[in-house]
């Protein structure tokens, strides 16, 4: 989850004299995610699914950021996860994410010297991005792969659906053959090789569980239990997601204490899925209980599709009723005193004083302090 450990800084060509960053930075991101899997309980990615949102799990200090298909489906296409869009649509979505977050690292390190705001040394979260049943065949996986590996994503995940494919919780899910899903597996595996990145991070995710047609004659948890240890037999996966239909606890711990039979050092990916009404569940599974069965990263898929649903939704309300009283109240709770909240200078947060500072350091064309108009602190962000 969150940290607070400050890490080992180093300077970079792309900052001023004086200011550094996280020696992670340098780091690959597959690299990365292994050594976390290795030493943390479990990693923990809020799903997301666009740049601003990844930038905001990784300044509160989160370990991972979760791409959602389904996110991306409702923020970019404004529809449903039904195989609406392409993985080059998705692919170039995860690469400006990744991007985005590197350059806020550079932004977060300067702070703003003028405004007295210290640098923030913030670690790059690992992206784990959705590839939904690999967009057609395996010469699909193989180009998705290829443009999700050199975009610097650590870890990607393919399911076992027939395509187009659907979202988890949607009825009507019919599987591939094993030997199928197999070959995308192998196939993003050599792909990640061949780039010469043989960290790159392969989820294998089955919807056994709920799928209504399948080639084998088993259906429910058998079919999902005998589809994972069959992927796991090829050795190709680094972690496997059985997608459940609901937040029961029983089918989970089922799941996992069968997989373990055959593979005790097997590891687990877990949707503590958006679909599931959490708060009326008497007793919901809790992350920690997740990792004790194995579960090494947990995501909640359309997180911010939600809370920005929520959120817009209350000023969109509020204006709707007092017009701009409902944005000056937004203002109002923004700025209360102890907030942390870097987005209430979206150009703190963008990174205008980094701009400023390695504008002039490159000597470019009106970047400079010289250039900011002097306006009182009081009256603008």
């Amino acid at each position: 989850m969150g940290g607070t450990r400050e890490p080992a800084l180093v300077g970079s060509p792309l900052l001023p004299d004086g200011f550094k960053v996280p020696v992670s930075r340098f780091v690959n991101p597959s690299t990365r995610m292994r050594q976390l899997l290795d030493e943390e309980p479990f990693l923990f990615g809020p799903g997301v699914y666009d740049p601003f949102g990844a930038q905001l799990v990784m300044y509160y200090g989160f370990k991972a950021v979760y791409f959602s298909g389904y996110s991306f489906a409702i923020g970019h296409l404004g529809t449903t996860d039904m195989d609406l869009y392409g993985g080059v649509e998705i692919a170039d979505a995860a690469r400006r994410t990744v991007s985005a977050l590197r350059k806020f690292q550079l932004t977060m390190a300067v702070g703003d010297p003028e405004k007295g705001i210290a640098p923030r040394h913030l670690d790059i979260p690992p992206v784990i991005v959705d590839m939904d049943g690999g967009y057609g065949n395996i010469f699909n996986v193989q180009r998705t792969t290829e443009l999700y590996v050199n975009a610097g994503v650590a870890a990607a995940h393919i399911e076992d659906q027939v395509l187009p494919k659907r979202c988890g919780h949607i009825g009507g899910k019919a599987l591939i053959p094993v030997s199928e899903m197999l070959g995308k597996l192998r196939m993003a595996r050599s792909v990640a090789d061949d780039l010469g990145n043989r960290d790159f991070v392969v989820i294998a995710r089955t919807d056994g569980l709920s799928a209504v047609d399948a080639p084998e004659s088993a259906r429910g948890i058998e079919l999902a239990i005998d589809r994972g240890l069959r992927y796991l037999d090829s050795g190709i996966p680094d972690l496997l997601w059985c997608e459940f239909p609901t937040s029961e606890r029983e089918p989970v711990e089922r799941f996992s204490q069968e997989i373990h039979k055959r593979f005790p050092e097997a590891r687990f990916a877990f949707n503590w899925s958006s679909s599931f009404k959490w708060y009326k569940d008497p007793n919901p599974i809790t992350f920690e209980e997740l990792g004790r069965m194995g579960v090494k990263f947990i995501f909640i898929t359309l997180g911010a599709q939600h809370a920005n649903g929520y959120g817009l939704s209350q000023l969109l309300q509020a204006m709707s009723a007092g017009q701009q009283q409902g944005y000056i109240e937004l203002q109002r709770k923004e700025f209360e005193t102890g907030t942390d909240l870097p987005t209430r200078s979206h150009h703190h947060f963008s990174g205008v004083p980094y701009h400023h500072l390695v504008g002039k350091m490159y000597d470019a064309a009106r970047l400079g302090r010289e250039f900011v108009e002097e306006l009182p602190e009081d009256r603008v962000v």
